[in-house]
């Protein structure tokens, strides 16, 4: 059985559409709890606030299931067309990302980070369920950028297609097929 990169990036950056999604409905949840605060809530005094911090990760959720989107697209309809389609557009995108996720999720822990104290209540259930779901996108972020950069020092792929189906051609024989790159071909030419 042949290893499948493409499969695996594919299912890699659907799990993290999966946590950006998830962790996109808990600052969701959050911002609107602290702009609409109950009657009589103890937390500010009872007046509405939010959480810079809070609309940094609602920002970089966005960020991630559109980029995670655009991967996903890129690779399952082979798009070869436009800069940001290489692996070195992959790797700037993913860098981006990777910056928005540690800096969010290091204040949050920094801030919510050890919550057991009040666990009994529905907003700390809220912020610590953010930090973990924050982690796990950072986490997935930072093997799909492995995953990629291992590909590229292996096979000399950066300025290739970042969807990944192509065959390096040997150096000393000549193809007859003439493409973008002439050191490479794709999988499905015979």
């Amino acid at each position: 059985m042949a290893f499948d990169l493409p499969t695996l990036r594919l299912a890699s950056y659907a799990i993290l559409a999966l946590f950006s999604f998830i962790d996109f409905g808990l600052t969701i949840g959050r911002l609107n709890y602290t702009n609409h605060l109950p009657r009589g809530d103890p937390l500010n005094g009872g007046k509405n606030f939010y959480d810079p911090d809070i609309v940094e990760l609602l920002i970089t959720c966005m960020l991630s299931m559109a980029w995670a989107g655009y991967v996903i697209f890129t690779i399952f309809k082979r798009v070869e067309s436009n800069l940001v389609s290489t692996f070195r557009g992959e790797l700037i995108g993913l860098a981006i990302i990777w910056l928005f996720w540690i800096v969010g999720t290091g204040i949050a822990t920094t801030q919510w980070g050890n919550l057991g104290f009040c666990a009994r209540f529905e907003a700390c259930r809220v912020l610590s369920a953010i930090v973990a779901f924050s982690w796990l996108a950072w986490l997935m972020v930072t093997f799909n950028f492995a995953v990629s950069l291992t590909f590229i020092l292996a096979n000399g792929a950066l300025l290739e297609p970042l969807h990944g189906q192509w065959v390096p051609q040997p150096r000393d024989t000549e193809s007859q097929i003439t493409e973008r790159h002439p050191g490479s071909r794709p999988i499905s030419a015979a």
